[in-house]
C-alpha cells in the first residue's frame, strides 16, 4: 500500500472513530438521563456558572442563542431549570438549575460536545485554523456546505428558527 492510500485509509478510519464516539456517547446519555447530549451539556454549563445569562450560556456551549432558548424551554418544562428576568434590565434572562437539575449531575456521563470544546479550547489559533480548514475541506468533499448544523441525535439546529434550509426554501433560492 502506498503512502497516499495509507493516509486516506487513516483519515477514513479517524472519521469513523469520531462518528462512533459521538453516537455511543449520545446513546449513553439518552439511556442514562433521558436527555439529548446538547440538553445535558447545557445543564453542565449552567452548573459551572449558575446563575448564568442566556447569552453567556450560548457562548459557553458554542450555540446560537435561539437554539439555546429552545433547549432551555424543554429543560424548564421538565423541571431541570428556572429562568428569571433581571430586575435591572428585563431583556436579560438568568438561568439556574433546580434541585432536580443539580441532582442529575452526580451520575451524568460525559458529553462528547463538551469534551470536544474543552480540547479545542486548549489549542492555539494556528492549530485551530488548520483543523477548521481541514474540516471545511471534508464538508466540501461531501458537498455539504449548505447542510445546516443539526445537533447530534437531536432535532435542534444551531441556527435561528427559519434560517436552516428546507426543501421548499432550497427550491426558491438560486
Amino acid at each position: 500500500m502506498d503512502e497516499k492510500h495509507r493516509t486516506i485509509a487513516d483519515i477514513i478510519d479517524n472519521v469513523r472513530r469520531i462518528f462512533q464516539i459521538l453516537n455511543e456517547q449520545s446513546k449513553k446519555i439518552e439511556r442514562e438521563t433521558g436527555l439529548t447530549g446538547p440538553q445535558l451539556w447545557t445543564i453542565k454549563a449552567i452548573a459551572e456558572s449558575s446563575p448564568v445569562r442566556v447569552l453567556d450560556l450560548a457562548k459557553r456551549i458554542y450555540l446560537h442563542p435561539a437554539t439555546v432558548v429552545g433547549i432551555l424551554d424543554r429543560l424548564e418544562a421538565r423541571g431541570y431549570l428556572l429562568r428569571r428576568r433581571s430586575g435591572d434590565d428585563r431583556r436579560v434572562v438568568w438561568v439556574e438549575l433546580t434541585e432536580k437539575g443539580n441532582g442529575l449531575l452526580s451520575s451524568a456521563p460525559e458529553v462528547a460536545q463538551g469534551l470536544l470544546a474543552s480540547g479545542l479550547e486548549t489549542l492555539g489559533g494556528e492549530k485551530l485554523r488548520d483543523i477548521n480548514l481541514s474540516l471545511v475541506q471534508l464538508v466540501a468533499i461531501f458537498g455539504a456546505q449548505k447542510v445546516p448544523p443539526q445537533l447530534i441525535r437531536s432535532s435542534e439546529w444551531n441556527v435561528p428558527a427559519g434560517d436552516h434550509p428546507s426543501p421548499e426554501r432550497e427550491k426558491r433560492e438560486p
